[in-house]
């Protein structure tokens, strides 16, 4: 495979990286955890998820599969390039 290839997929999987961690602090939190030992679990949702927070963990889970077949590529292009050696 081509060193294009590989440059590709690293560059492509710094840009997920970044997008996932931003979506993912995004995301409200759903209590119970730390947050609402101090005081972030007191205000309540009216109505449960709304249409944003649902199209934001669409996209959350799209970003999140895109990052790890980079992860996948990147791997098996270093094992293509490390057994042709």
């Amino acid at each position: 495979m081509p060193i294009w290839f590989a440059y590709t997929l690293i560059v492509l999987l710094i840009i997920t990286s970044i997008l996932l961690t931003m979506l993912i602090l995004l995301h409200r939190g759903k209590g119970g955890g730390l947050s609402s030992m101090f005081g972030g679990g007191v205000s309540s949702s009216l109505a449960g998820s709304s249409v944003a927070e649902k199209n934001l963990d669409r996209y959350t889970v799209l970003v999140g599969i895109i990052w790890f077949a980079c992860i996948v590529g990147i791997g098996l292009w270093l094992r293509l390039q490390l057994s042709g050696t």
